[in-house]
């Protein structure tokens, strides 16, 4: 009965029989986390839990999906096959917001179909919201309304909350508090949340609706959340309003690993955990199943310095493996060299390109590496353009929305006129302004024609597979057509639109509208790594930033610009940093560090261009943390890359 246990350290096993109350399991990086919360999940089941009683909750897609998969594995391995109904919930804090949401629609008096707005639609509507308010967009930038707006929510806040702590404030609250209240007249009558409605409302909901609330609580009754120290207020309130009075909640993470304090992850959720739940059971998972001893020891000597943790020591069984390289470069361009050259060096002995990463702290480093990388031939990824942002597949979901959710005039406005029709945005702003009679006959049957078009698509959702629904958009709205008879762009095009049935394919085994809601849900809550995961040529480098690369693991990890300033990264106007930013600083230089099994590359350059002044760098105060024994070092001799230096 417990032979799954063979397999787990004696912590891990702790962690997996634990069974009433409250439990923390502080796990350090490559600690096996998900392999003791799926063990923890069968653990229950076995021990009679109901598989429907067990929610757990993650923050990517990615992660998400990791999770599920080896959830159903385990369970199938042990004779326990389940229906999706039936099925624990593993998903995302937003896909968990969006499932009570839609549940509970009528008690909100909200559309069942309602709109998931992405971070790029949400912004088009304060746009919208400020030229209502007589702003200029180009004056009053929307992507800062929207970061300001998302914070709030993100800290609890309501607009009315807002407006009302405000009102005595300057003229920029005053404003800010102006186009918010716009912006969610807006949303409502689009019938459309945004990112941090699905958590917001949520958590509105289950606390001031008993019936609702002790609903949720007698569902699911053994909760865990990954991830723990990356909780803002809401998702924190969530889980604690969720956990009610059983207080039988598991939470998985890492106070070293706390990277996200500038989207409103609050690293003392974690830290109080013990005080909010009395009682709790702490278990810390030490020991690392990823990298090599002389990675995790640099990993150690680097955080340690920190003040706000728990202490502990990674450590490995699997040996001290390589020393940690160090190349001092130059400039960008010879760092950027430099790079390619080890790729092609360890590609040539057989490490694939796919198990090799590059990592930056800013988005500008990537420009230098790129240029080397298609100099030397080498494929690789920029993860940051997600499959979903792409135009001809937002276009195709957009028909999706917009058949579903007829008031949904983003969607409207963005696909009326694809592919081109003649619909243009005169004849649309008299549609939303109810005006269609004052149209021309021949403009009226158009709109008639697109009309009828969309009411098939809302009826072949709901009963066809999501694959034949995307199939169906793509060949009678005349996207596929015209795609076909287009140059080489539009056959890319198309070779996405065809990534988007094969995507669809994966949705097809649940029931139709189930699965178009769990399509457009996954589309719209896509992270940058999901990008990898829609991506056909996977045997290719990839490229990031630190802070996109956390969850990630590679045989061969670089880690470029170590330099005072750039990382730990400095504000801008050289402000005096806080204790809690060079902290933080220092937490993703852990990450970083831990993303590597095998090899690991650390550089930095003497002279870098930085909007468009040459700066001579001193190296980053990182290095010196990380004892000389654990590191090979070579120096640039300002040609190619010089000799190497033993220390």
């Amino acid at each position: 009965m417990l032979e799954h246990l063979n397999g787990l350290n004696e912590e891990q096993k702790q962690a997996v029989l634990h069974k009433e109350g409250p439990l923390l399991i502080v796990a350090g990086a490559g600690a096996g986390k998900t392999k003791t919360l799926t063990h923890r999940i069968l653990q229950l089941v076995q021990s009679g839990v109901l598989p429907r009683n067990i929610l757990a909750v993650t923050f990517t897609n990615k992660a998400a999906s990791e999770m599920k998969e080896r959830v159903r594995g385990l369970l199938s391995r042990e004779g326990i096959s389940l229906g999706y109904s039936d099925e624990p919930f593993v998903g995302t804090f937003h896909s968990l917001g969006v499932r009570i949401l839609r549940a509970e629609h009528e008690v909100l008096g909200i559309p069942r179909h309602f709109t998931i707005l992405d971070s790029g639609d949400s912004q088009a509507l304060i746009k919208e919201s400020l030229k209502a308010k007589n702003l200029d967009p180009k004056q009053y930038d929307p992507k800062k309304f929207r970061d300001i707006i998302s914070k709030q929510k993100g800290e609890g806040i309501t607009p009315e909350a807002f407006v009302q702590s405000n009102m005595n404030a300057g003229f920029f609250p005053r404003m800010v508090g102006d186009v918010w209240t716009e912006y969610e007249k807006r949303l409502q009558k689009e019938g459309a949340f945004d990112f941090d409605d699905l958590l917001l409302k949520t958590l509105h909901l289950l606390r001031g609706n008993d019936e609702v609330r002790a609903k949720y609580q007698e569902l699911w009754k053994y909760i865990h959340i990954d991830e723990y120290q990356d909780t803002n207020a809401v998702q924190y309130q969530i889980s604690r309003v969720l956990a009610g009075p059983g207080k039988n909640i598991c939470v998985v993470g890492d106070a070293d690993q706390n990277i996200y304090s500038w989207r409103g992850a609050n690293i003392r959720n974690i830290l109080r955990f013990e005080k909010d739940y009395e009682g709790a059971k702490v278990i810390l998972l030490e020991e690392n199943y990823r990298s090599t001893q002389n990675i995790l020891s640099a990993a150690n000597q680097v955080i340690e310095k920190n003040k706000i943790r728990v202490p502990k020591n990674l450590f490995t069984k699997a040996g001290e493996g390589e020393k940690i390289f160090l190349y001092e470069a130059y400039d960008e361009n010879d760092e950027a060299n430099f790079i390619a050259g080890k790729i092609r060096e360890l590609t040539d002995k057989g490490i694939s390109h796919g198990d090799i990463a590059v990592l930056f702290r800013a988005n500008f480093q990537s420009r230098a590496i790129e240029e080397a990388m298609l100099g030397a031939e080498i494929p690789y990824q920029v993860l940051g353009v997600k499959f979903f942002d792409r135009k001809e597949v937002k276009d195709t979901l957009a028909f999706l929305r917009a058949a579903l959710n007829p008031g949904s005039m983003i969607d409207l406005k963005r696909i009326i006129n694809v592919p081109p029709r003649g619909i243009g945005d005169t004849t649309f702003k008299k549609i939303v302004a109810g005006q269609k009679d004052s149209l021309p006959p021949a403009m009226k049957k158009k709109i008639a024609d697109f009309e009828a078009f969309l009411a098939k698509v809302a009826e072949k959702a709901l009963i066809l597979k999501p694959s034949d629904t995307v199939k169906f958009i793509l060949k009678e709205s005349g996207m596929e057509n015209k795609m076909t008879l287009g140059g080489e762009d539009e056959e890319e095009r198309l070779e996405n639109l065809h990534e988007l049935v094969t995507l669809a394919s994966k949705y097809d085994a649940f029931p139709p509208e189930e699965a178009i809601h769990r399509l457009l849900e996954d589309a719209a809550l896509a992270s940058d790594q999901d990008s990898m995961m829609h991506k056909k040529e996977g045997n290719m480098v990839r490229m990031m930033t630190v802070h996109a690369a956390k969850g990630l693991e590679f045989d061969t990890v670089f880690i470029t610009g170590l330099e005072d300033g750039l990382f730990p990264h400095r504000a801008m106007g050289g402000a005096a940093e806080s204790d809690e930013h060079k902290e933080e600083e220092r937490r993703l230089f852990y990450v970083a560090i831990t993303r590597a099994k095998q090899k690991l590359f650390l550089t930095y350059t003497s002279v870098r261009t930085i909007f468009g002044s040459r700066q001579v760098n001193a190296p980053s105060d990182f290095l010196e943390d990380i004892n000389e024994d654990l590191i090979e070092k070579e120096v640039s001799d300002g040609t190619k890359h010089g000799k190497i230096i033993y220390i």
